[in-house]
């Protein structure tokens, strides 16, 4: 598998997601199994987004990007990894899109476990079926092994953590719809996911 160059994410968040369905999320690390899901669920986010997680990130004023905040690091060069925090105990997995210095991120999801099972269900003792190991964005990241002290804005470029290509890749029916877990930008059908597929985190 061929780590996607940062090239590949210096477009919008909107042609990105949808071409990540179908390829991998690759933890690798230099101690451990290696770990791989093919993804099968992303969210689109940007710049003029309400929902996006950089929305205060400019100065109201200036609109000049305030650098103290975590935040910019979403405005920052593609291809790099924004993990974050939600209700005080899951990480999940972004990674920025559009131009330095414009603000754009896909969160990955869901995944379908391809490789590392045995690595990946101590992680997830919850999890009474496979299939509830990575359907949803918190868990893949605690079945990968992803957190934020080793992962956050870091490029995804390259092993210990890439997107990689799949050339065996299937092909998929991908559907659209509206992002979940969000409250404001709700209408607008930025979810991506392989239809019918059991890794789906919430059937479209």
């Amino acid at each position: 598998m061929d780590p996607f160059p940062s090239s590949f994410y210096a477009r919008s968040a909107l042609q990105v997601a949808p071409e990540l369905l179908g390829h991998c999320v690759v933890h690798d690390p230099p101690e451990g199994p290696r770990r791989v899901g093919r993804i099968v669920e992303t969210e689109a986010y940007t710049e003029d987004d309400p929902a996006f997680h950089g929305w205060n990130a400019r100065d109201p004023e200036t609109g000049e990007l305030q650098r103290t905040s975590r935040t910019a690091d979403l405005f920052g060069p593609p291809g790099r990894s924004y993990v974050y925090l939600i209700y005080g105990m899951y990480w999940l997995l972004n990674v920025v899109t559009e131009s330095d210095g414009i603000g754009g991120g896909v969160l990955v999801r869901a995944v379908e476990p391809l490789e590392g099972l045995a690595a990946m269900r101590p992680n997830r003792p919850a999890a009474t079926r496979d299939v509830d190991l990575t359907n949803g964005p918190g868990k893949l990241t605690q079945a990968l092994g992803i957190d934020d002290e080793a992962y956050h804005n870091v490029p995804l470029t390259a092993p210990p953590l890439y997107l990689a290509r799949d050339p065996d890749a299937p092909n998929l029916s991908i559907v659209r719809s509206p992002r979940i877990g969000i409250t404001k930008g709700v209408e607008r059908p930025w979810r991506f996911s392989v239809e019918g597929h059991p890794y789906v985190s919430v059937k479209p």
